[in-house]
């Protein structure tokens, strides 16, 4: 073979193997965030509380007790009145989750005095104003109000655990299109030497 078609064989196959590396490195660089992406989503899922809360009691019974002893202040539909709206439960100060049960039962079994930043003026007498609620009474009270949020799930913010899934998810999905575009642009660029290349061997 003579000496220049060995040369030009010779940087053909250097160009082939630049190629294929440059491949290479592009799938790993695409590769290790988004496994990185995936590892933490699947810890955040499991690390993160669900919005399906166990419930305490009994809805249904609990539905029947809101009917006989709530509806006067907070409405037929818990839209509210003097009493605060309970789907979706108004936020109160201080609270993280005003639909954690222990929350619930609290305020249903003690009461509320008004406090700066509560929705509503009037305060909330102990378990409603009905002191023969048993503690079984408040925890099904307490469920049924959960049940209908749950019906609504839009009542209340994203959690945090579940914010940052979202958060992760959608910055993963940005990097790993800005990898494929980059790697789309530099497939293109090497294609092009290659032709600028062959074009002045000719």
């Amino acid at each position: 073979m003579p000496a220049g078609e060995r040369v030009l064989r010779r940087y053909d196959l250097g160009g082939m193997r630049l190629v294929k590396g440059f491949k290479v490195s592009a799938l790993v660089a695409m590769a290790i965030p988004a496994m990185l992406a995936l590892t933490a989503i699947t810890t955040l899922a499991d690390a993160s509380p669900s919005r399906t809360t166990a419930l305490p009691g009994d809805p249904s019974r609990g539905a029947t007790l809101y009917a006989q002893n709530c509806t006067a202040c907070h409405g037929a539909n818990l839209e509210g009145g003097i009493g605060a709206v309970l789907n979706p439960i108004d936020k109160l100060p201080g609270v993280a989750n005003p639909l954690d049960p222990t929350v619930l039962i609290g305020i249903i079994t003690n009461g509320r005095v008004h406090q700066p930043g509560d929705p509503r003026q009037k305060d909330m007498p102990l378990k409603g104003g009905n002191p023969n609620l048993t503690d079984q009474d408040v925890k099904d009270l307490a469920a049924y109000i959960i049940v209908q949020n749950q019906i609504n799930p839009n009542s209340l913010p994203l959690a945090a655990g579940e914010l940052a899934k979202r958060t992760i998810f959608w910055v993963s999905i940005g990097i790993l299109s800005m990898l494929f575009v980059t790697f789309l642009l530099a497939q293109y660029n090497m294609r092009w030497i290659a032709r600028r290349a062959a074009a002045r061997r000719r």
